[in-house]
């Protein structure tokens, strides 16, 4: 099992031209819900859901960075930070899914981009970070194959208007969340709990996204992947029965993904997963597989924390009328080590772990970014105004140092994205975590750099005096 040792307080060293970013979502930061023609996405909908969001909490109003986005790209600038991640609302661009145009939408974020390019920050943006238009969920969401269809036309008219500035292309944020946690384990929107249509949902993302692909380049896009949530599974004990389990879980977790989008089959281990739910899928066509594994110039990798697993019974005896969800696998957090306020375990080299063995099991994976890594934190503003969130510092110390020596190992990865610059709605926690390293009052929406902004700020500036760089 992994272990964690305490890392001197330096800096980490990192090669010449690694790109050092921060990262945020449409629906968590950008409020303005209803304004400028933007329709309701599907977490609209389930905030309005009673008992799916702590506190009834919405993003209705969020960080309100619709409004106050030039603030936030001067705490872009200052941060020095060399690229943005951000997602574009697919309900703020095409408010149906389909159909009609919102020119405004698309006049934000063009606007967005150019002030990031004037600011010297290169924009990487995501297009679908969980915020389907409820229209479209309404029609079946994830669940059908019109969605990938409509999905890629968005992608296509977001590219022409934009993809000769925008450096970096992202077609899905962890479509595990989309499909398992919306369509099966029904804990994010749009809150199913279903068995083959959370697996409809999982392979027509994969669709969507190679449609997307295939839409990006026509447009003329340049750098283009897709974010993932990988998953360090770890068994219990050494029992056969936990290793099994182990087996099955990654499949839901990792293989689902990686195997279509790099390895060119579907997972080895779907029958073992799901039995009976995984036959004859009506959802596959021929070309599926040719059309997701389209070649990438990069994988996003998100990372928090590693997962034990053991085996459990079934909730469900009856193979066809379980959840996708339902794979007799338990999931718990280490104990032995600090813990961070979303209750994940704090094991920096189990960041290692996880790169080196995508890299070993998935030979001709493209180049890595990690696209989210932080931590949520009990922050508290002291006497003097300030935020010193020395566990947030600690643990952003700590993981960078993990990834430098991980890339010095042979692991080719070439940026880093922090989750996230902006305290924010986190999904069905409402706003009761905190990830930014930028503090905001929920009640003011005044902006406070934490501690933590300025050691990334100053790990920034080191790292470009290291290599005589200039932003």
């Amino acid at each position: 099992m992994t272990t964690t040792t305490p890392r001197p307080r330096t800096f980490p060293r990192f090669p010449a031209g690694f790109r050092f970013g921060a990262a945020t979502a449409a629906y968590q930061i950008e409020g303005a819900h209803a304004e400028d023609g933007r329709g309701p996405s599907i977490w609209d909908t389930y905030c309005r859901t009673p008992g799916k969001v702590a506190e009834g909490a919405t993003g209705d109003v969020a960080c309100d960075h619709y409004h106050r986005w030039p603030e936030d790209i001067g705490l872009l600038r200052d941060l020095g930070v060399d690229s943005y991640r951000f997602s574009i609302a697919w309900p703020r661009v095409r408010p149906l899914g389909d159909g009609p145009l919102n020119p405004a939408g698309l006049d934000f974020y063009e606007r967005l981009v150019d002030a990031l390019l004037e600011a010297g920050v290169s924009p990487s943006a995501t297009l679908y970070h969980w915020d389907l238009p409820q229209a479209l969920e309404d029609r079946g969401g994830w669940r059908v194959r019109e969605t990938a269809e409509r999905f890629a036309e968005y992608a296509g008219t977001v590219a022409e208007r934009l993809g000769d500035r925008v450096e970096r292309w992202m077609t899905l944020n962890e479509p595990y969340c989309s499909a398992f946690l919306g369509y099966g384990l029904g804990r994010h929107a749009p809150g199913a709990r279903e068995g083959r249509g959370a697996l409809a949902a999982a392979h027509h993302l994969l669709v969507g996204h190679g449609l997307a692909v295939r839409a990006l380049r026509a447009a003329g896009a340049r750098e283009i992947g897709i974010t993932l949530n990988p998953d360090l599974l770890l068994p219990a004990t050494d029992s056969p029965a936990d290793i099994a389990a182990v087996r099955r879980a990654r499949t839901v977790h990792n293989d689902v993904w990686l195997d279509p989008l790099f390895a060119g089959r579907y997972p080895l281990h779907e029958r073992e997963t799901w039995e009976t739910l995984a036959e004859d899928p009506p959802y596959r066509l021929d070309g599926d597989l040719e059309l997701i594994g389209a070649p990438l110039d990069f994988v996003g990798i998100n990372y928090y924390r590693p997962v034990t697993v053991r085996d459990a019974p079934r909730n469900e005896p009856d193979p066809a009328a379980r959840t996708a969800v339902d794979i007799g696998a338990a999931e718990s957090w280490r104990t032995d080590v600090r813990h961070t306020t979303m209750g994940w375990p704090v094991v920096p080299g189990a960041l290692t772990d996880l790169l080196t063995g995508l890299s070993r099991d998935y030979p001709g994976l493209p180049p890595i970014f990690i696209t989210e890594n932080g931590s949520s934190e009990a922050d508290e503003v002291s006497a003097d105004g300030a935020v010193h969130d020395e566990e947030r510092v600690a643990y952003l110390h700590d993981h960078l140092h993990t990834l430098a020596d991980t890339i010095a190992a042979g692991v080719d990865v070439r940026g880093y994205f922090v989750w996230s610059l902006l305290d924010n709605f986190e999904w069905a926690f409402g706003y009761d975590r905190r990830f930014g390293v930028v503090r905001v009052d929920y009640d003011t929406l005044e902006r406070t750099p934490k501690d933590s902004y300025h050691w990334y700020r100053k790990l920034i500036a080191e790292h470009r005096a290291a290599h005589g760089s200039a932003r």
